[in-house]
């Protein structure tokens, strides 16, 4: 699996396929976040204005820095510029507050590891990687999966197990390459 921070470098390069791959790598993530702030009715066109955002300023991502925080704080940018044009409605406090805190950037940070992970799953055997997702995501207990998937309750347990090692392995592998992609990239800069 590619490396994130090589869509990042591969956007900055201005290949095409690479915002392809990082719309399909990390849209529904996105989405997600921004229907938190700006509502589902909103969402899919700040959503479009975020990827395009990251085409026209793609020159601007530092290799040096996690891709999905720079994703995920030009889609809070967005999002404030939404909320800002709605002067003639109300806005949730609780969803500004949200917002406002650290100019975003814990939400967004927290939103971009979310999707590092759903994207390092990928590459979690299917086995583990649906115990992983019916645990995580669909909210049931071990039990309740063993008979979702008519399966021993031990073998949902070593799954999970299994599973969770896997993917904290692909994710330190996924952060170590990062690293050094971004300690690469400041190298070559320095030149």
């Amino acid at each position: 699996m590619e490396s994130r921070s090589t869509i990042g470098a591969r956007l900055a390069d201005r290949d095409g396929a690479a915002l392809e791959d990082a719309y399909a790598a990390y849209a529904p993530s996105l989405l997600a976040y921004l229907r938190r702030y700006v509502g589902p009715d909103e969402a899919e066109d700040v959503l479009q204005r975020t990827f395009l955002d990251v085409w026209r300023h793609a020159d601007r991502y530092d290799p040096a820095q996690k891709f999905t925080t720079w994703l995920f704080t030009i889609a809070h940018r967005r999002a404030v510029d939404t909320l800002r044009g709605r002067r003639h409605q109300v806005v949730d406090v609780e969803a500004a507050r949200e917002l406002i805190g650290e100019d975003g950037r814990e939400t967004a940070e927290r939103f971009a590891d979310a999707a590092e992970v759903r994207a390092a799953l990928q590459d979690v055997p299917d086995h583990e990687r649906v115990v992983l997702e019916l645990a995580y995501y669909g909210e049931l207990t071990q039990p309740e999966i063993a008979a979702r998937l008519e399966l021993p309750l031990g073998t949902v347990k070593a799954r999970a197990a299994r599973g969770t090692r896997r993917l904290a392995t692909v994710l330190r592998a996924q952060r170590d390459l990062s690293a050094l992609d971004g300690a690469a990239g400041a190298e070559g800069r320095t030149l």
